[in-house]
């Protein structure tokens, strides 16, 4: 990546890599549940269905709080929005560590860990807003690898849990988002690239159809992956008898992957196109899926299936970032925060997926099948839509168009930042 230097200096990278910080501490807390799901499971004698849904209530209330974030950041700016949910993220920490005592309570818990989850549009929309289109792909590439904040939760959380017990690891979990709040608060500074509209305007990103063909390939690449990272210590404990306090090193080099990966996945997007890429990455997660469905004997062989299947999600991720801000280009966080909340949901129902399956057949089969099926359909809505995108909105291969082309896709100016032009209309 020698032109790193010229990526650097054409935006700002402590607001940048504080929005990574901010996003990363976020995620940790949002999965904590899935972390610690093997203790908190023996301790209120929990079925296979009870853990599906345990671990999907975060999932599900993360994606439902993305959205609505994403309009109060078009309101009182980014940085101000993300304050106030980490605020809040702290407020459930702390009640969490005083109150959970019942499996209603681990739910109750659940819906306030959520609150970190919403984080996604507002961090990648606002670490990304001071960089230029062709560098768009890679910026939201390094703001998305908060997703290994997954990684911290797995693999601190079980040990504490062990040494201290669950409920201490949420009151410990409140010291990573006070740094979070305050290196946030001392670097970061709110991008120049958002537009003031009526609620009315940001709601009809709703009915675009542009916009719900992002929300079906963010089902499949990071859908699949919230969801799995969630139910991945339950399948190491369930599955291959691995100790509770143990099952988070397993799942940790699987998650790394896709974190690395996001950022890789981004700066190739800028290089050879996100529609490209995407395709050849959803080939790769039909042939893993149905491998991992084959249930493999040996934990190794499934973790190395996953780490492959785990890397084709994360890359995915970072190629379906780097076009929606293409086509989006002055609503990014509203745009951002739908496609990963409805992302986020399809997440949300594959641990219960996991769940009724094993009950049902006695093996998690079904539930790695169920993400088989939902990649075969992505690809064909991918192979029907791209046509159209190329012809009005980005280049060839779903690379950023040049300026000198840029203007005769795109209708009147943006305000305040001369990279951002209005949004597309396709």
């Amino acid at each position: 990546m020698g032109s790193f230097k010229a990526f650097r200096h054409s935006g700002h990278l402590p607001t940048l890599l504080t929005a990574l910080l901010y996003f990363d501490f976020c995620f940790a807390v949002w999965v904590l549940n899935g972390a610690m799901a093997p203790f908190i499971s023996a301790e209120f004698k929990l079925d296979d269905v009870d853990k599906g849904f345990m671990m999907s209530v975060p999932v599900l209330a993360g994606a439902l709080m993305r959205f609505p974030l994403g309009i109060l950041s078009q309101y009182i700016g980014r940085k101000n929005a993300a304050q106030v949910e980490m605020g809040a993220i702290v407020l459930a920490l702390s009640g969490g560590y005083f109150f959970v005592d019942s499996y209603a309570g681990v739910i109750a818990m659940g819906v306030a860990l959520g609150i970190a989850g919403a984080s996604f549009g507002v961090a990648l929309s606002l670490g990304s807003g001071w960089f230029p289109p062709k560098y768009k792909g890679l910026a939201m590439g390094i703001a998305g690898a908060g997703n290994s904040g997954a990684v911290l939760a797995v693999l601190f959380a079980p040990p504490l849990a062990e040494a201290h017990g669950w409920r201490t690891v949420y009151g410990l979990a409140v010291l990573p988002m006070l740094l979070a709040m305050a290196l946030l608060q001392i670097f970061a500074k709110e991008p120049p690239d958002r537009e003031h509209k009526s609620l009315k305007d940001y709601l009809k990103i709703l009915v675009d159809r542009d916009a719900w063909v992002f929300n079906l390939m963010y089902m499949v690449t990071f859908g699949g992956y919230i969801g799995l990272t969630s139910f991945l210590p339950t399948l190491f404990h369930d599955q291959y008898h691995i100790p509770k306090k143990s099952v988070g090193s397993y799942a940790a080099i699987i998650i790394v992957a896709a974190s690395v990966l996001r950022v890789l996945g981004g700066w190739m997007a800028d290089k050879i196109g996100g529609l490209r890429l995407l395709r050849d990455l959803l080939i790769a997660i039909i042939v893993l899926t149905g491998l991992a469905a084959l249930m493999p004997s040996s934990p190794w062989v499934m973790v190395a299936v996953l780490v492959a299947c785990f890397a084709a999600m994360g890359a995915g991720n970072g190629a379906v970032f780097q076009l929606v801000p293409l086509r989006f280009k002055t609503t990014t966080a509203v745009a951002g925060s739908l496609v990963g909340e409805i992302g986020a949901l399809a997440g949300g129902f594959l641990p219960n997926a996991m769940g009724i399956g094993r009950k049902t057949t006695g093996s998690f089969a079904p539930g790695f099948l169920a993400g088989t099926a939902l990649s075969i359909a992505v690809l064909v809505t991918l192979a029907i839509v791209s046509r159209r995108w190329t012809r009005t909105w980005v280049g060839e291969g779903g690379k950023a168009l040049d300026d000198a082309h840029g203007h005769s896709h795109s209708h009147g100016h943006s305000h305040g930042h001369p990279h951002a032009a209005a949004t597309a209309k396709s």
